[in-house]
Formats: C-alpha cells, structure tokens, sequence
C-alpha cells in the first residue's frame, strides 16, 4: 500500500514539475487590470495565458505606474526573484515609467541607472537558472499632422537592445512590432487599439476618454499575439519550451 502511495505522490510531483512559469514584470501597458468584464483597459500579458497550454502558467507581476527604479525599490522584484527556479521564464518590458523625469522615485537614466536594472534582472534571473527576456517598450499611438507615427521613447528602446545583446539574452523587440501594428491601422483606425471615447460612451468612463498608451482588448490581444509570433519565430534555444507550448 506505502508502494502505491508513493508511486502515486511521484507521478503527482512529476506532473507539477513540467509546469513552466513565464513572469512578467513591467509596467500599465503589460499589467492586469481590475474588473475586466467591464474595464475596456487591458494589459497585454493579462491576456497572455490563452496562447499557451496549460504547462506554461503566465504569472503577470507587472503593476501599473512603475519604471525599473520603483520595481526594485518597492521589493517587487526581490519577491518575484526569490520565487524563481530552474526552467522558468521572466518577460521584462519597462521604459514607460523611467522618462518620468519629474519623478525621482521613478525616473532612470537611460544609459546608466536604467541600464543597469535590466542588468540585474538579468543575471539575477540566471543565477536561480531561470531565463530572461527583454522586451522593448510599446510604441504608443503618436501620428503628428502628416500621418507619421513619431517615437516618444528617447533611448530606453536602445539600451534594452543593447543590454540583450551584450548578455546575449533572448529579444522582443516590442517597439518595432507595435510600430508596424500602429501604422498597419493608421492615424484613425489604430485608436481602436488604445482608449478612445466619448463622454457616455462606454460606461465604464463618464468623461472623455483619449488616451494613446493604454490598450483596449483588442490592443493588448494583438500585441500578446506578436510576442507569440516572435517566440515562435524564435531561433533562441532557450525558448524551445515555451515554442512547444503555444497552442
């Protein structure tokens, strides 16, 4: 009977060992919002569970309003970190929140303090052998009157570049992607991918609504299926796991 039971705890155990833990850390853009049945608002990683089976577990850590600086400060990444194991999977995509320069609690150099946060979370994800991804920021819906959509990321998108390459960690490269996204829609069209109403309209808002970094479902669902479709195009062999679980 002893024989069954822990053959039957193993096999238990076993089960729970396949499963793949993708985190994701980052900002308002990746983060899940409150009331989803009703909230037009939505991160990109809230939505993220669906493409995979369910061996990978999307854990989506990011919160709304932090940059690198108040991630870590806030010991939201200790927390994450100190739960990390061999196999799992950190997204990171950050960058929105570390141009506030008018925040001390938040603002980061791009080439110094910025820099060497992604850094940290990079060789602090490796050492519990848990494997990184760094994911450029999104690309906000900024067409001036001519039609071009204008980049409002300074070089926050570089460095992330940079960082990947110099630690030779796998690559997202958000920005691009979500550029072409918002150009396939074009200056009028693409405010369906963000928040776009009038007072009444949807009421879940009272007043007018245009914001052009946020997303609405039907953002956040396209751009979880480019960081999908750049998985699987992937050539990286660490992200072999996660390739053979999207559905």
């Amino acid at each position: 009977m002893k024989k069954y039971i822990l053959l039957t705890l193993l096999i238990t155990s076993f089960g729970f060992a396949q499963k793949t833990t993708l985190y994701c850390i980052g900002d308002s853009t990746m983060a899940n919002k409150k009331d989803p049945e009703k909230n037009p608002e939505h991160g990109w990683a809230q939505v993220l569970q669906p493409f995979f089976k369910d061996n990978v577990v999307v854990v989506n850590k990011a919160v709304n309003g932090r940059s690198t600086r108040s991630f870590i400060n806030e010991k939201r990444w200790d927390s994450i970190c100190n739960k990390l194991k061999k196999g799992d999977y950190v997204f990171i995509e950050f960058g929105h929140n570390d141009q506030k320069i008018e925040d001390p609690s938040r603002y980061t150099n791009p080439h110094t303090a910025y820099r060497y946060n992604l850094i940290r979370f990079v060789k602090e994800s490796r050492e519990k052998g848990a494997i990184p991804v760094l994911l450029t920021s999104i690309s906000r819906r900024n067409f001036n009157e001519k039609g071009v959509l204008v980049p409002t990321h300074g070089d926050y998108p570089l460095e992330t570049r940079l960082v990947a390459q110099e630690y030779n960690v796998p690559f997202i490269d958000l920005e691009y992607y979500t550029e072409l996204l918002e150009q396939s829609f074009g200056p009028e069209r693409s405010k369906q991918l963000h928040l776009h109403f009038k007072a009444g309209e949807n009421p879940y808002y009272d007043k007018d609504k245009a914001d052009d970094t946020h997303l609405s479902l039907l953002g956040a669902t396209s751009i979880a299926q480019i960081a999908i479709n750049q998985i699987k195009e992937s050539k990286e062999s660490s992200l072999k796991t996660l390739q053979k679980e999207i559905k």
